[in-house]
């Protein structure tokens, strides 16, 4: 089994010693393949370039930026995509079952067990997990200006407590979108709202599974929309979401959607996809791509 590992030196855990212990759990389960540490915004491309020349398979290790960054590149392709969490979240990982613990990450590689999952795309760039218009990416643009001024030494270097002192301060000053959705090329309707969230595959929102997903494979976008409401109806609306008491009012769950059209007023939407924050010009154009890429995960 020929393979390659991309190792993304600012994704998570996946700097200083990272090559030495990916070569070393490698070796442990009789595994050589060819090791590259390969920055961010070169991924995508160097992942492509390798399924090209004839690439089996693709090991993304890092956390879910270079998952999705590989992913998009080796989406289509025959070469596998393998998957070494090495980042904070590591969500895809978990959704598909893999072990956040380096080792066992290997043995799944070493099996060598392949399945198809979908991918999620918006104006047709790819992503694994999720995308959103709102709150979240700016909880996400005010936690990466905390770390570039060096203000997450203050609370510490946790990535997770860096974000909550983020999204408090981004629900003293959120604000509402009026965002007119296209669903499947047919339904249209109007909202505003504070948070529009699409997902690859349906997300679970209550505890204790909030964040996951028991399927990639479902051929569907989730498609959340939180109905407008004032800051602490939001907190409350949040916290009777998480204990699986929502009310009718609280959010709009659209089911079946392969296709989402975002049109809005504003010339551009700042938009989070998986954790990266772009400024797009409306309308966005999200689509799910059924079993897209080829995974090597347990089976």
């Amino acid at each position: 089994m020929s393979f390659s590992v991309l190792i993304n030196p600012g994704g998570g855990s996946a700097g200083g010693d990272a090559i030495a212990r990916v070569k070393a759990a490698l070796a442990r389960h009789g595994l050589d393949g060819t090791i590259e540490q390969v920055p961010g915004p070169e991924l995508a491309d160097r992942a492509a370039a390798l399924a090209k020349a004839g690439a089996e398979i693709v090991v993304a290790a890092g956390g879910d930026g270079t998952q999705s960054a590989v992913a998009g590149a080796l989406a289509g392709t025959a070469t596998a995509h393998g998957v070494l969490p090495l980042g904070t979240l590591n969500h895809l990982a978990r959704d598909l079952g893999i072990s956040l613990d380096l080792d066992e990450a290997v043995a799944t590689l070493a099996a060598g067990h392949r399945r198809k999952i979908d991918l999620a795309s918006l104006n047709g760039r790819y992503f694994v997990n999720n995308s959103a218009i709102g709150l979240y990416p700016l909880m996400v643009v005010g936690r990466e200006a905390m770390q570039r001024a060096n203000k997450s030494k203050i609370w510490g270097s946790s990535k997770k407590w860096v974000m909550l002192v983020s999204s408090i301060r981004t629900l003293v000053r959120f604000r509402h979108h009026r965002l007119r959705l296209l669903v499947n090329d047919s339904e249209i309707e109007t909202l505003v709202t504070p948070l529009l969230f699409v997902g690859n595959n349906d997300y679970q929102l209550t505890l204790p599974a909030a964040g996951k997903r028991d399927k990639l494979d479902a051929g569907r976008l989730c498609v959340v929309v939180v109905r407008k409401t004032g800051r602490l109806g939001l907190v409350a609306a949040s916290l009777r979401l998480l204990a699986g008491r929502s009310r009718d009012d609280d959010m709009v769950h659209l089911d079946d959607v392969q296709r989402l059209k975002v049109s809005s007023h504003r010339s551009q939407l700042t938009v989070s996809s998986d954790g990266e924050t772009l400024c797009l010009a409306p309308p966005l154009d999200y689509r799910i791509h059924p079993q897209a890429l080829t995974v090597i995960a347990p089976a």
